[in-house]
């Protein structure tokens, strides 16, 4: 059944792929993401039945057969058939052989190598890896290959040979801003996998929400929490569920901004007097570390010892973004500081404070991560940046010397399509870069920031989207078509939802509790055809705050509704033919009829349900703009030219139809606006396709 979430499902191989390498007679369609470095698809098929087992050669150890028993498990959710989980070690007597070359490393690292082959034949698929991470990989594309047809459950014949592109992609999780359980994490993780990212960036602390259980400095947790962070023993429990499933987790710890809840407990160590108060609203706060007293380094040093044994991963985040230099500016004592040291600015002083903390990660075994606002030339080295403002940042740091992940273009809170975020590329053809600096960097991370996630609503704005951005850093760079991603990001959103996320399933939830009732169909049509508003147009329509409950139709709504696609395409199809394409033209016409039925939908719900006030603007868009296409398609299909008056009419209707109501926006309006200005074309000259001030679409 189609969802709002979703467009069409394909459950089964179809026509020749338009990426990796096949060849010129290839004729199955695989629905792999991310994509293989090399595949080659072919007629033909090795059944899925009852005989199915699987054999272990060379090298197993006890996270390879968590893995194997993991991935039996899902197969048989999906096939309905029951297997041996008897492990063999007769390749012979198997219908999956996997043979793996030693463990890797013995904490993952981003040297470690991923890579993998997976051969299938009419008789036997054989996959082989180096490292028990590769064989990894390689069993989440066996799983992604299973088909089925009217004949049963099948692998299609294939020959692939895979590695990615860049050694770190990653996931950033903000768990203070809003909190997010160990259940919340570990689902995520296993999507994680399944799409084949390794790092698991976990936000640890910030002005909202201090998250972790410190034996050593206990007021931190305890006064700068509201009681909701990870004991330490939780901590060792995700960083080994992540191991197992071939994922790095780096902790970050934000210093020396966005440090509020460090001196709730802690108020000497701040640069200005308290008392400090965990922060409810959102943004850039005063609280700031001292810089120049020594009794800070070495209550930094007390807690990075601690935390480094939890965290056993080479690098830490040190956040570093954001310092607004006010508690610096108010200081006598800071200015003399800066004096004597020759520091000519704030600039130069958070500098300093980065080559102490650097020098204390070293001893504790860390090397450095942090956000554009760290790069400096006396840093060390082995400094990883990571770059929030773009491509040029990015680049700087490049040619600077330093190591550096992307995540510009790949804020999720920015509520982007798939397709925005799938065109984003931490390294592009016309890079500027030569070998050496285009070799430092290192991939890029996926940005779920807090502010207006709940466990509730959390796997609906990271996912399927991410999947998309994981195959940007894992897949080849010219693994590029827009339509053919889409088409395979359908077939793995639902692969991801047998893990237990809640991207597709979650929002009925949300939306029967805001009814009142279990009759949510017209609900359901409606966010289909909408999507929420972007964090900083959320915050100037209405502030939220950690309190605000996130439970109305803009935090139900999902990214990327799949009506933009589908409305899209049909309008591009009706419009490229004359005479008018009827098929296109018949689908149009039921999609136009829809909207002016769930208008009238839609209010009569809201009377009963306050809280769908926020739908009854959008109620009445959809019912003038669902007409106003009925009548564009009678003047194209009947080759009229529609009156100037009615061409400008309806121009302004879309205008004000793009414009947000509550928080959510017409994700439709750019489609019918082509078919508006083409039914009035030569009354209409020179008029932009785009509304007047603002995209209608856009965030």
């Amino acid at each position: 059944m189609r969802t709002y979430c979703t467009v069409a499902v394909l459950l089964m191989l179809a026509g020749p792929s338009a990426h990796a390498r096949q060849s010129a007679d290839a004729a199955p369609q695989h629905h792999l993401m991310p994509v293989p470095a090399s595949v080659r698809i072919e007629a033909g098929r090795l059944p899925l039945d009852k005989s199915f087992a699987v054999a272990v050669t060379r090298h197993r150890d006890a996270r390879l057969l968590r893995g194997i028993e993991r991935a039996l498990r899902r197969l048989q959710a999906r096939t309905g058939i029951e297997f041996s989980h008897e492990i063999k070690k007769d390749a012979a007597t198997a219908k999956l052989a996997i043979e793996v070359a030693g463990p890797g490393e013995a904490v993952q690292s981003i040297a470690e190598d991923e890579s993998y082959s997976l051969n299938v034949t009419a008789q036997q698929a054989t996959l082989k890896a180096p490292t028990v991470v590769g064989a990894l990989r390689g069993l989440e594309t066996f799983l992604q290959l299973v088909a089925r047809d009217a004949a049963g459950s099948f692998l299609p014949l294939a020959e692939i040979t895979d590695k990615p592109r860049f050694p770190w992609r990653g996931l950033l999780i903000d768990v203070c801003r809003h909190w997010q359980p160990v259940e919340v994490i570990k689902r995520n993780l296993d999507a994680l996998a399944a799409v084949k990212l390794n790092v698991f960036h976990w936000h640890l602390s910030e002005d909202q929400g201090f998250r972790v259980e410190s034996r050593r400095y206990p007021k931190l947790h305890e006064l700068g929490s509201d009681g909701l962070y990870y004991t330490q023993a939780q901590i060792r429990e995700v960083v080994a569920y992540a191991r197992d499933r071939g994922i790095r987790v780096v902790p970050e710890f934000d210093v020396p901004g966005h440090a509020t809840t460090w001196f709730v407990g802690y108020p000497r160590y701040a640069s200005a007097g308290g008392p400090y108060a965990i922060v409810r609203e959102f943004g850039i706060f005063d609280g700031t570390f001292n810089p120049t007293r020594e009794e800070v380094y070495r209550f930094l040093d007390g807690f990075i010892g601690e935390m480094a044994a939890l965290f056993p991963d080479a690098y830490w985040h040190i956040g570093g973004d954001e310092v607004n230099n006010k508690q610096w500016n108010a200081s006598r004592a800071i200015a003399a500081f800066k004096k004597r040291r020759g520091l000519k600015d704030n600039a130069a002083l958070q500098a300093y404070f980065n080559q102490r903390l650097s020098r204390i990660l070293s001893k504790h075994g860390k090397r450095m991560v942090g956000w554009d606002e760290i790069l400096h030339a006396d840093l060390p080295k082995n400094t990883v940046v990571q770059s929030w403002r773009g491509q040029k940042s990015l680049s700087e740091g490049a040619r600077q010397g330093f190591n550096g992940i992307l995540s510009a273009g790949y804020y999720l809170d920015a509520m982007e399509t798939s397709a925005f975020h799938y065109a984003v590329d931490p390294l592009p053809a016309a890079n500027g870069l030569d070998a050496a600096q285009a070799g430092r960097i290192l991939g890029g991370e996926v940005c779920m920031w807090g502010e207006l996630i709940t466990p509730e609503n959390i796997d609906s704005r990271i996912w399927p989207r991410t999947a998309a951005i994981a195959e940007r850093l894992w897949s080849m760079r010219e693994v590029a078509d827009v339509d053919d991603m889409h088409r395979r990001l359908d077939v793995v959103s639902l692969q991801l939802e047998e893990l237990g996320l809640t991207h597709l399933s979650g929002p009925d939830t949300m939306l029967r509790r805001l009814a009142g009732t279990e009759d949510i169909e017209p609900l359901r049509a409606l966010l289909r055809l909408v999507e929420p508003l972007s964090l900083g147009q959320r915050m100037r329509a209405r502030r939220a705050t950690q309190l605000t409950p996130l439970t109305s139709l803009g935090d139900i709504a999902c990214p990327d509704a799949p009506a933009r696609r589908e409305l899209a395409a049909l309008v591009a199809a009706f419009l490229r033919t004359a005479p008018r394409d009827p098929a296109s033209g018949e689908a149009l016409a039921r999609e136009f009829r829809a909207w002016v039925e769930l208008g009238r939908s839609l209010a009569a719900m809201a009377e009963r349900a306050p809280l769908l006030r926020d739908a009854e603007g959008l109620a009445a868009d959809l019912a003038e703009l669902g007409a106003a296409g009925q009548e564009a398609l009678t003047f194209l299909s009947e080759g009229k030219t529609s009156p100037k008056e009615w061409t400008a009419s309806k121009l302004a209707l879309l205008d004000r139809a793009a414009a947000h109501k509550g928080f959510l926006r017409l994700a439709v309006v750019s489609s019918l606006r082509q078919l508006i200005v083409a039914a009035g074309s030569s009354g209409s000259a020179g008029r932009s396709l785009e509304p007047r001030g603002h995209s209608p679409d856009g965030p």
